[in-house]
């Protein structure tokens, strides 16, 4: 039940569908654990900002968001440009954010962040670069993402029943598409970002940060912290080729060996491939709907978006439908991922191997269904949202 002083909490809805969707999943365990709850709606501002007031007027409520959602200043009422003062300061709000991409994306929103923030990174590396780069801004607990099962009994499709032999969960966008800001600046950057991109095509073990920095201080030994700093709050483009570049790699060396590979994301019909018949377009869909395609999908392909310290949810996602999890691994992940226990994995530098773990799954699909099976019962226990949202309940009992 909820303990404490903080009996409210205020959420994020109608920006960005995969966070809101989180929140959704979390609300069902305030709920549970005696919370209040209130979502601001980004798509009726208007009422939310009249609700909002309300709700907050009863004291006692605390902002859990995802990506800066009610930090970022969207609305003169949430935030008073000539006071420099967020309404949770008004009323001693304490806002806890859970950051789901590199912080590097959210370099323009740490000057003016609330007075009791909490900074929650999924990345244990993202941490480090926080910590690093930002020691003013408190940091809470590493917190990696989770997954939502739409069987949380167990009744999931068993994999011999499945239409689908490998399915991916994702948008895509060709890398050429970033030229246009890798060569805005002319011959002299080019080469620099183009430098930065081949040493993690090549070593795709290496964070970007590190790789970045390094071939600043090649270019420029005298480079200040601060200037660093600056640099690496330019690179997010970077970031997006080359986790684009490894995530069509897969898709394509699959289907170039013959496996049909269902994509379900915006953007694919631009992936360059020998045999495009294989990459079966199914276009967009929303969280549920992708959790309905891992659902009918024998193995769900992972390529972890740069994380080398932390997870992705599609993996547990793909766990906790009863699907097989094909991903690359990281630090984090290596502590409990069971390389043919309860997940399939390859690596980056080895991507060319895919065909070759695909085949061998495949062919033994009872294997594959004690795999799928230990996968959903490993991340039932540690790694849904309700697990994560009491790690949020436990924060905010220290907030009292």
């Amino acid at each position: 039940m909820a303990g404490g002083k903080i009996k409210r909490i205020i959420l994020f809805k109608g920006d960005i569908e995969t966070t809101a969707y989180f929140s959704m999943q979390m609300e069902k365990t305030f709920i549970r654990e005696g919370y209040e709850t209130f979502f601001y709606d980004y798509g009726n501002v208007g009422g939310s900002i009249k609700k909002l007031l309300l709700f907050i007027a009863k004291g006692d409520a605390a902002v859990v968001t995802f990506n800066f959602h009610g930090l970022c200043g969207e609305s003169e009422v949430i935030y008073d440009e000539e006071k420099k003062e967020y309404i949770w300061d008004t009323f001693h709000i304490p806002c806890i954010n859970i950051v789901v991409d590199h912080p590097f994306y959210y370099h323009r929103f740490f000057p003016k962040m609330p007075k009791r923030y909490i900074h929650i990174s999924i990345d244990r590396n993202h941490e480090k670069y926080m910590e690093e780069f930002f020691p003013e801004i408190e940091r809470g607990p590493f917190l990696p993402l989770a997954g939502t099962s739409l069987y949380p009994a167990g009744d999931y499709k068993p994999i011999s029943q499945r239409s689908m032999d490998i399915v991916f969960t994702g948008n895509y966008v060709r890398p050429g598409n970033f030229n246009v800001y890798i060569e805005r600046a002319g011959d002299e950057y080019t080469r620099f970002y183009m430098g930065i991109l081949e040493e993690l095509k090549a070593h795709p073990a290496s964070l970007l940060e590190d790789v970045a920095r390094k071939h600043l201080l090649m270019e420029i030994p005298e480079a200040s912290h601060d200037e660093v700093r600056e640099t690496l709050g330019n690179m997010i483009f970077l970031d997006m080729y080359i986790r684009f570049y490894f995530r069509g790699e897969a898709v394509r060396i699959l289907a170039e060996a013959g496996y049909p590979v269902h994509v379900f994301g915006s953007g694919w019909e631009e992936l360059e491939c020998g045999r495009k018949e294989n990459v079966i377009i199914g276009g967009s869909l929303d969280s549920l709907g992708c959790l309905e395609k891992i659902s009918d999908g024998k193995i769900s392909l992972n390529v972890m978006p740069w994380f080398k310290e932390g997870a992705h949810d599609r993996i547990f996602n793909s766990m906790l439908n009863g699907a097989l999890c094909l991903t690359d691994s990281s630090g984090y992940l290596d502590g409990f991922l069971k390389q043919n226990e309860n997940a399939a994995i390859y690596s980056l530098e080895n991507i060319n191997k895919l065909p070759e773990i695909a085949d061998s799954l495949l062919k033994d699909q009872s294997k594959m269904q004690e795999i799928a099976h230990e996968g959903f019962e490993m991340a039932k226990k540690y790694h849904t949202w309700e697990y994560r949202t009491m790690k949020i309940i436990e924060i905010l009992h220290t907030m009292n």
